[in-house]
């Protein structure tokens, strides 16, 4: 203690002292904020040089987006003004029509040239010309031009109206969505609709009265000319670092159908979505959007502007954008000049007070070193005490602190061999008490196994052996009574009943503990269920139950064992008679799922039904709601294994006092995943 009160005493060289000669502090704190200033500065005016260009060139690209429609316009309004048009129109010369209309959208690249009416249905279609009649009134582009105008516009196409046009055009327009960073959560995996770049004239005669209209126009879904026409246009095909500096795109909604920017496996970046906020923006608000964003991977300076139906609603967006990164690295090396700079004048400011610093540095790199032993473990490392000031008095407190340490250190160090001991202990206990539950849950399963099938097997052979009884004491008389022949006749039938229900017992547990593999092969379900109704149909009359079996003709061959499956059915139908004592109604329908991969048996009864608390278990082993000696409770377990180890599901659906209905599921291609029953 008095060595640190005398340390703890004023010193004229204390270290207070020799850090006010410290203030290279503020010299970088002044250069950090020089720095960060005009690194601040130069990043904004790069920016806003970014914005303003990419605003011209979005300008530019609605040029090339705007000079495509007005091609398809034009096009389609020069072909619509030919007196030949009009002339072969009014004598109905639908072969002329064709030849000609097809000519014309084969030599202009078009995707549809269809023709209709003065009533809006189409008369002829060039792609397809099987498909006519159709009414095109809905069309908001033909709308317009049957009030005898020409109009031009950007339009959603449904797939219903691609595939009159083609099944081609549908297949264009079809994408499937890609997830995309960002992107607003979407409904569906896929868009079918394409968008087009369309336009519609009117046909008149000499007299100027409407004899139909003329429309066509070209599926911009994965057509790549307009985007990449833009790209050179207005970026020049410029590469950074083996990038595309200037992108474009043309979006369907939320959706790319027209990209040259590049995904990371460097392909089209199609099926993508534009980022939530861009979208927020321009599709919900519809206003342009111009500020750096995140397309696919990168960040980019972007404009966005809403593309238009004719009735003005916004149903897609073109975009333009320039690779953020150029921009980023001039600012880097602003920011690296600015850092050059500030870091020669602090390495000036070094030299000069080296000599100044270094009684200040010695020590405490002695105390680093110090440190570092004691974070190896070497707690009886001290430092050595060589000055008054206050590097002096956090040597004294670090020796404090260190002897402290080690202290603690061993007082732990006995805690954790006690714990490690105890836990052991515990450990042991545990496992001792785990192995003897094992066992008791093992034992608990045997008894109730052997106790069900004593109980089942006992009841039988109980009315054997007083059957056998009564035969002995009628036979042992003399002369034989031939008048207790019909008697002996019917304790011999009940005896082979009880018979019957031992080996029948003794069969269902030798089937679920077996549980053999099944032996597949391709058939036809269908004969499966015929098989099974063979062998059932008798008894099902006599039980006054009325059998409707309605079987879907179309099904595919199912991988199956053919036995196995029957036993199946047989079961089921089995169980529902016995719910039916009273007669009813039992239904059989075989049909093909609707994703084709699994063919469905569906069998249903108008039974008893099965309440609530006991459909989770019945196919539960050794589960059975039937009264005692009626059955052992494996019937629905067997089903379940088979139909398991097909690869396939069992489902059931019960209402109390209304039936039962069974749903077997099959795959159709050896579906690997099972089901669950």
């Amino acid at each position: 203690m008095r060595l640190i009160d005398r340390l703890r005493r004023k010193d004229p060289f204390s270290l207070r002292t020799k850090l006010i000669l410290s203030f290279i502090v503020i010299i970088f704190v002044g250069g950090s904020g020089t720095t960060i200033l005009g690194t601040r500065l130069v990043a904004n005016t790069l920016i806003r040089q970014a914005q303003r260009k990419v605003t011209h060139d979005l300008a530019a690209a609605w040029i090339v987006y705007n000079e495509k429609l007005s091609e398809v316009r034009n096009i389609i309004t020069f072909t619509a003004a030919r007196e030949s048009i009009a002339e072969a129109l009014q004598n109905n010369q639908r072969e002329l029509l064709q030849r000609y209309l097809n000519r014309v959208r084969i030599e202009n690249d078009l995707d549809i040239l269809t023709l209709t009416n003065d009533q809006g249905k189409v008369i002829l279609r060039t792609r397809n010309t099987e498909v006519v009649g159709d009414s095109q009134l809905q069309d908001e582009v033909v709308h317009v031009a049957l009030q005898n105008e020409v109009v031009a516009s950007t339009q959603i196409i449904s797939r219903e109206e691609l595939l009159k046009e083609g099944k081609d055009l549908a297949r264009q327009a079809y994408m499937a969505i890609i997830p995309t960073p960002k992107a607003k959560p979407r409904k569906g995996a896929e868009e079918t609709a394409g968008m087009m770049l369309k336009a519609a004239a009117p046909i008149v005669d000499q007299d100027a009265r409407l004899l139909g209209v003329l429309y066509g126009g070209n599926v911009i879904n994965r057509d790549y000319y307009i985007v990449d026409r833009i790209k050179e246009i207005v970026f020049k095909g410029e590469k950074y670092k083996g990038k595309d500096t200037g992108t474009a795109t043309i979006f369907q909604g939320d959706l790319r159908i027209s990209t040259n920017v590049k995904n990371a496996a460097y392909e089209r970046a199609v099926g993508t979505r534009v980022s939530e906020e861009v979208g927020r923006a321009v599709l919900e608000e519809g206003r342009e959007w111009i500020d750096r964003a995140f397309v696919v991977n990168d960040w980019y300076i972007t404009a966005y502007a809403p593309i238009k139906s004719i009735t003005g609603k916004t149903i897609g967006i073109l975009y333009v954008g320039m690779l953020e990164t150029p921009y980023i690295d001039i600012r880097n090396k602003v920011v690296y000049s600015f850092l050059g700079i500030a870091l020669l004048c602090l390495f000036l400011v070094f030299i000069m007070y080296l000599f100044i610093t270094t009684g200040i540095t010695n020590p405490l790199r002695d105390m680093v070193v110090a440190t570092e032993k004691i974070a190896q473990g070497d707690l009886y490392h001290a430092v050595d005490i060589e000055s008054r000031d206050e590097i002096g008095q956090l040597a004294v407190s670090f020796n404090q602190m260190v002897s402290e340490l080690k202290t603690a250190q061993e007082k732990l160090k006995e805690w954790a061999e006690t714990l490690e001991r105890r836990v052991k202990e515990r450990t042991e206990a545990l496992e001792k008490a785990q192995y003897q539950l094992i066992q008791s849950e093992k034992l608990a399963s045997l008894g109730k196994l052997a106790a069900v099938v004593a109980h089942e097997i006992n009841n039988p052979l109980a009315g054997i052996l007083t059957y056998i009884k009564l035969l002995i004491k009628i036979t042992g008389k003399e002369p034989f009574p031939m008048t207790r022949a019909q008697e002996m006749k019917e304790y011999l039938s009940v005896m082979d009943t009880e018979m019957a229900r031992v080996t029948r017992i003794v069969k269902d547990l030798l089937t679920f503990a077996r549980q053999s593999k099944p032996r597949i092969e391709k058939t036809d379900v269908n004969s499966i269920v015929e098989k099974s109704l063979s062998l059932l149909e008798n008894k099902l009359k006599l039980q006054n139950i009325q059998l409707q079996c309605i079987l879907d003709t179309t099904l595919p061959l199912v991988p199956c064992d053919f036995s196995q499956i029957q036993q199946v059915i047989m079961n089921i139908i089995i169980n529902g008679s016995e719910s039916m004592a009273e007669g009813g109604a039992l239904t059989i329908k075989s049909s093909h799922l609707p994703d084709n991969e699994f063919v469905a048996i569906e069998i249903a009864d108008t039974g008893t039904g099965i309440s609530p608390e006991h459909l989770s278990k019945i196919f539960d082993p050794f589960f059975s709601t039937k009264e005692a000696g009626k059955g052992v409770g494996l019937g629905l377990s067997i089903v379940y294994g088979i139909i398991n180890e097909h690869k396939g599901s069992v489902e059931v659906k019960s209402t109390k006092g209304k039936g039962t209905t069974f749903c077997i599921k099959l795959p159709t291609d050896g579906n690997e995943e099972k089901g669950e029953g």
